[in-house]
């Protein structure tokens, strides 16, 4: 299974990588990010459906069926999970873009680099955290406390635009790298006067590193609520990431149409935050976790469509408003 995982993964980032090289810089239209966005969303489905066949789904041995059948609601659960708090991943790298005026046509190089950053850190993480669980099980019930926190804190945070200019992870960037305001193309580096120096691209790919490390921090605990398998929570997580740069184009053009997603991530939260703390004192199947997300997300997508942001207490997508054309 790990042997396929990585080809797979491997395969679809050189393919994905190959696409970029040959369209150059350019900007993603929404066309383009939605069909790249199936694409990812299609491929980890046929990934757990491989992996359902592969544990015995189709089998007649019904301990085998009940195992494969388990294995890919985890997935599915933790795919779910993490691709809807990539959302404010998503709100957080435009933040970081515009600080830095990088141009559209060049976000999408910027967002490859990071994703794979990401791909590392968070696989570092998951097994570090997969190992501590193992060895101990208190561990548990800090990932579930940090979860109904994290949760009241997204809550409360709703509405308010974080402070960029003041972050920690800006204020360390911008005083270990050195760059000019000029581009050159996509480079991360540049000539001015004889010396080599950055470009606004590496700040920016370093500022998204930080704030991954401490989204991954959030949202990994998340995972650990559904599965405490390894395989599962880092596929499960590394197929959410992949797909999140075309995420991030189609929900850039979208703007504020799902501007109450915010709260329902905050409920998704406290719901698995809760169910962690109580692992030992009662059991809730896995399908039930997986029912209580798509309600939950779903419910704030579709009354997104139905209650103007106006009637909120604010926007959990304060993209800027795209401008009139004549």
């Amino acid at each position: 299974m790990w042997i396929v995982f990585g080809i797979v993964v491997a395969v679809a980032l050189a393919i994905d990588f190959f696409a970029m090289h040959k369209q150059g810089a350019h900007r993603v239209s929404f066309k383009e990010a939605l069909i790249w966005s199936v694409i990812w969303v299609a491929l980890s489905f046929a990934f757990v459906g491989w992996l359902w066949v592969y544990l015995g789904g189709l089998s007649a041995d019904l301990a085998a069926q009940a195992h494969a059948h388990t294995k890919a609601l985890e997935f599915i659960t933790g795919y779910l999970i993490e691709k809807t708090l990539a959302v404010d991943n998503i709100f957080v790298f435009l933040l970081v873009f515009t600080h830095f005026a990088i141009p559209l046509e060049f976000q999408k190089r910027a967002l490859m680099i990071g994703i794979l950053g990401a791909l590392a850190l968070r696989a570092t993480l998951i097994l570090l955290g997969a190992w501590l669980i193992s060895e101990f099980h208190f561990i548990l019930y800090i990932f579930g406390a940090f979860l109904v926190y994290t949760g009241i804190k997204m809550w409360r945070s709703i509405g308010k635009e974080p402070d960029l200019e003041s972050s920690a992870a800006m204020a360390w960037v911008q005083k270990k790298v050195k760059y000019v305001r000029e581009f050159d193309g996509e480079k991360f580096f540049t000539i001015r006067n004889g010396m080599r120096v950055a470009t606004p691209l590496l700040p920016a790919i370093a500022v998204i590193g930080v704030v991954d490390v401490i989204f991954a921090v959030d949202s990994i605990p998340a995972i650990f609520a559904v599965t405490t398998d390894p395989f599962i929570v880092l596929s499960s997580n590394a197929f959410a990431i992949l797909g999140l740069r075309p995420m991030y184009f189609l929900l850039a053009d979208l703007n504020e149409r799902f501007h109450l997603l915010s709260y329902g991530l905050a409920i998704v939260l406290l719901l698995i935050g809760t169910k962690m703390l109580l692992i030992d004192i009662v059991h809730i199947p896995i399908l039930w976790s997986l029912a209580a997300t798509v309600t939950v997300i779903g419910t704030a997508a579709v009354l997104s469509l139905y209650v103007p942001p106006s009637a909120t207490p604010g926007s959990a997508y304060p993209f800027p408003p795209k401008e009139d054309k004549e």
